[in-house]
């Protein structure tokens, strides 16, 4: 029987929720399975066979996140510590059809999952880094399907549970690295994989982050303030230590702090690294290095060169990928002058009519956030924090460039909706999403091994990945695992 035709009935309660969790078979294997499309489109279908998410965070990126779940799932609980936040989401117009009035408004988690556990299939999380491993693990071990923000946790120990978790569970799970969705994305792992650039031993990622408060103007604990009446802070604060209010933190400047955010490369990290991790298939690297500026233990560093050291993969070469960010002696940390003066001439003469050096555009800036993968064949050029739009490089060599055969599903949206239908879509028997945990979590591995490698600035932390252990440093490992404050627990 199809799955639309099954969902099509009366399920309600128990059986309905455990239909949907058996219809998740695929979650979290790391594969892409190819499966027969649904009869009707998610917007066709009757509220019956709607799936019931719970949304968990409504502020910043949880104010999207829960509007794309509403236009494609029944949104049956909203949780905010921010009652302004609640009241604003409450009474909010997505598409003329306010779906968040009937909702069940909680400031805990906790009471959610307590009193409405039974009636949610699905649950999107969008808060604080700090608190993302304990609300997502607590949907999992009930069973429900998870689409957690980016980056999936705090902790590195914390991304390693997740993962095992979801298979554990058997949910459909989702981190939120939007550009993941995008036809363009998919087409550049393909045009790696296939070997279009030859043999890749070096890629360069770099932002502009931060654009918050933190070193070096910030190294020190804000004094406390009083806490507004509409904020459950003890709440929020979660699993980190207790500490006073203070409006730096909440809503807009937590990233910044080492309690609760995860710095520039864990804001942007699992945006900008995403292409070249996937196609390279890149899993644990071997080694990580990190040189850092003004390094404290309140706020993150000023910048910041990250060199993660990856082994041969089968076919592939070893591999070096590096991250900048931030500003050293207010200019901002980037690859090597010459290599972005290469790319950027280069990119400008691509983009020129027939690619002729006689109609060069004007050399292009450089962007606030891309990536360059470099092989020997040739390079692919990301102007884009996502990896959404990219150029091969140098355009005389790909003149005649055409796509290599399609290796990677396509979604009819590319755009951050289009991330929830996948999501919604797996939820109901559909191809498992393709930033599923079993990705996503050793993708946040990686990347948060950046703030172990900042604390030990300087030193080269080989890594056993398998083991989570640093062979040389095994004093860096208790940087692997935060001490949750009581009673909150993995």
């Amino acid at each position: 029987m199809a799955v639309g035709s099954v969902i099509g009935e009366n399920i309600s309660g128990a059986s309905r929720r455990e239909f949907l969790k058996q219809s998740a078979w695929v979650a979290g294997m790391g594969v892409w399975v190819a499966t027969e499309p649904r009869a009707r489109a998610l917007e066709q279908q009757s509220p019956n066979e709607r799936v019931n998410v719970a949304c968990i965070g409504l502020g910043g990126k949880g104010d999207s996140d829960s509007d794309q779940a509403s236009m494609h799932a029944n949104i049956v609980a909203i949780c905010d510590v921010d009652g302004g936040a609640l009241r604003s989401k409450a009474g909010k117009d997505v598409n003329r059809r306010y779906p968040f009035q009937k909702s069940r408004q909680f400031s805990d988690f906790r009471k959610m999952f307590d009193e409405v556990g039974k009636s949610i299939d699905a649950v999107t999380v969008s808060i604080p880094d700090h608190m993302h491993a304990a609300a997502t693990m607590m949907a999992m071990k009930m069973g429900k399907a998870v689409y957690t923000q980016k980056p999936l946790t705090h902790d590195v120990w914390e991304a390693r549970q997740l993962r095992l978790a979801a298979r554990e569970h058997n949910v459909v799970t989702q981190m939120g690295n939007q550009g993941t969705a995008g036809s363009k994305f998919r087409e550049g792992v393909e045009v790696i994989r296939a070997g279009l650039l030859g043999d890749v031993r070096e890629v360069h990622v770099w932002t502009n982050r931060p654009i918050w408060p933190q070193a070096p103007e910030l190294m020190t604990r804000p004094p406390g303030e009083p806490v507004p009446d509409d904020l459950k802070w003890i709440t929020w604060l979660g699993t980190a230590p207790v500490r006073g209010y203070n409006r730096g933190y909440h809503p807009n400047h937590w990233r910044g702090f080492w309690d609760f955010g995860t710095g520039a490369i864990g804001d942007m990290g699992c945006h900008l690294i995403n292409l070249p991790f996937m196609a390279l298939n890149l899993g644990h690297p071997s080694a990580v290095t990190a040189e850092a500026g003004d390094v404290n233990n309140e706020t993150y560093q000023s910048w910041a060169r990250i060199a993660y050291e990856f082994p041969a993969r089968g076919a592939m070469p070893p591999v070096k990928v590096v991250w900048y960010e931030g500003k050293r002696d207010g200019k901002l940390v980037l690859p090597p002058p010459e290599l972005i003066e290469k790319t950027l001439a280069d990119y400008g003469e691509a983009q020129a009519p027939d690619h002729k050096k006689d109609q060069r555009a004007k050399r292009p800036d450089l962007p606030s956030g891309g990536a360059i993968v470099v092989g020997d064949k040739g390079v692919l050029y990301s102007p884009h924090d996502y990896g959404g739009a990219w150029t091969l490089l140098p355009g005389d060599a790909y003149r005649d460039y055409k796509a290599p055969p399609q290796t990677l599903p396509r979604n009819k949206n590319d755009s951050d909706e289009g991330m929830k239908i996948e999501w919604i879509d797996a939820i109901k028997g559909g191809r498992p999403p393709m930033s599923n945990f079993d990705y996503a979590g050793m993708l946040t591995e990686m990347v948060l091994l950046a703030n172990v490698a900042v604390k030990h600035n300087g030193k080269r932390l080989e890594w056993d990945g398998p083991n989570m252990k640093f062979p040389n440093a095994p004093e860096a490992e208790q940087l692997l695992r935060r001490e949750y404050r009581a009673p909150w627990a993995l």
